[in-house]
C-alpha cells in the first residue's frame, strides 16, 4: 500500500530531514511540498538530493491528492491546516506546538495567543514509548517537542513507577544544537555568536515545553513531587540534545530496573549499561535516544538523555508516528539510516 503524503513547511531543517526519511520509506510517495518563501522553485534548490518537486504555497496544496500531511510549521499556523485536512478525511502528523496541549487555556497562557482551533483538542501525543496504543489508526497525532522528548524519556519512568520523592523538584539542565532554533536567520544563532560560546536561555520556568512535559508526567500516575525546573542552553553544535536530569527518588536502587522494564524491547531507545554515559555521539544523525543512569546516593539519581533534535526530536519521530498511524512496521524508513 502506497500512502501519498504532503509536507507543509518543507524547506526548514525539520522539513528537509522529513523529506530525506520519507524518500526512503517503502510505503510513501511525496505528492506535494509547501514553502511560502520558495513557492514556484524546485525543492532541489533547498536540498540538491531532494525529489524534483515544485514547491507550492500552502493555500495551493492539493489536499485531495494525499492521505496524510505532515505539518512542519510555526505555532498557530498548523492547527487551521490540520482542521481543514481532517475535515477532508486526511490524516495529520503535526510537528508544531499547536496540538500538543490538551487545554487551549494552557496553550494561551504559554504562547500568549488564542488557540486557533480548540475544537481539535485533545489528540494523541506522539511519544510512542510512553503511549503507543493511542497512536494505532489515529487520524491526528501531535509530534512532541525535541526538549520534551528528551526530558520525558528521562523522567516518565520515575513517575510511572512512583519513584519521585514527595515535594522534591525535578531539575532538568538541557542543551540543544543551534538547528533547534530553526532555519530562519536570527542574530543569536549566527556562527560568530555561537562559536566558542555557551548560552542559557528561558531558564527556570519560562520555556514553552514545560506544560507539555508536565502534562505527560501527570498522566504517568504519580503526583506530589515538586516543580519541574527546566533550564535550556544553546550548544555551539549544529544538532543534538543532552538533558541532564537531577531527581530525588524514594529508592535509587530501583531506578535502573524501572527504566529497563519500561524500555525493554524498544527499537529506538537504549538504556546504556551502568557506568556508560549518554553523549551526542551515541545519537546524532540517528533516530535513536540513549539514556544513562547514575546513582548519586540512596535518594538521588542523575539521568542523562541524549537524542538528535531533528530526528528523534522531530522528523524521525514523526515517521515513527506515521508508521503507527497506518499500522506499518514502526521503524519503516528509519532503520538502517
Amino acid at each position: 500500500m502506497t500512502i501519498h503524503v504532503g509536507i507543509y513547511g518543507a524547506t526548514g531543517y525539520t522539513g528537509l530531514e522529513l523529506i530525506r526519511l520519507l524518500e526512503r520509506h517503502p510505503e510513501v510517495e511525496i505528492t506535494f511540498a509547501t514553502s511560502e518563501s520558495s513557492a514556484g522553485q524546485s525543492l532541489r534548490q533547498s536540498w540538491p538530493l531532494a525529489p524534483d518537486l515544485t514547491l507550492v504555497a500552502a493555500a495551493d496544496a492539493p489536499l485531495d491528492a494525499v492521505q496524510t500531511v505532515f505539518l512542519c510549521l510555526p505555532h498557530t499556523k498548523s492547527a487551521p491546516i490540520a482542521a481543514k485536512a481532517l475535515a477532508q478525511g486526511v490524516r495529520v502528523v503535526d510537528l508544531s506546538a499547536d496540538l500538543r496541549l490538551d487545554d487551549p487555556a494552557v496553550f494561551e497562557k504559554w504562547y500568549k495567543v488564542t488557540h486557533p482551533a480548540p475544537e481539535l483538542l485533545p489528540i494523541p501525543y506522539g511519544l510512542p514509548e510512553l503511549g503507543r496504543d493511542a497512536l494505532h489508526g489515529a487520524m491526528a497525532i501531535a509530534n512532541p517537542g525535541c526538549y520534551a522528548t528528551a526530558t520525558l524519556l528521562g523522567t516518565a519512568p520515575l513517575a510511572r513507577c512512583g519513584l519521585l520523592a514527595a515535594g522534591a523538584p525535578v531539575i532538568v539542565d538541557a542543551k540543544s544544537g543551534v538547528s533547534g532554533a530553526g532555519r530562519t536567520p536570527k542574530l543569536g544563532n549566527l556562527f560568530a555568536e555561537v562559536h566558542n560560546n555557551f548560552s542559557p536561555y528561558n531558564i527556570g520556568r519560562a520555556h514553552r515545553h514545560i506544560p507539555e512535559i508536565e502534562q505527560v508526567l501527570a498522566a504517568q500516575g504519580q503526583s506530589g513531587y515538586g516543580q519541574l525546573v527546566f533550564s535550556p542552553h544553546l550548544l555551539p553544535t549544529d544538532r543534538g540534545i543532552i538533558a541532564t536530569i537531577y531527581a530525588q527518588v524514594t529508592d535509587a536502587g530501583a531506578v535502573r530496573s524501572a527504566f529497563e522494564s519500561i524500555f525493554a524491547g524498544e527499537p529506538l531507545v537504549s538504556v546504556l549499561p551502568a557506568g556508560e554515559l549518554a553523549t551526542l555521539r551515541h545519537v546524532v544523525n540517528t533516530p535513536y535516544a540513549a539514556l544513562s543512569i547514575t546513582p548519586v546516593s540512596d535518594s538521588m539519581v542523575i539521568v542523562v538523555s541524549a537524542l538528535d533534535n531533528l530526528l528523534k526530536g522531530a522528523a524521525s519521530q514523526a515517521v515513527q508516528n506515521f508508521n503507527l498511524m497506518w499500522d506499518f512496521p514502526e521503524t519503516a524508513g528509519l532503520l538502517p539510516l
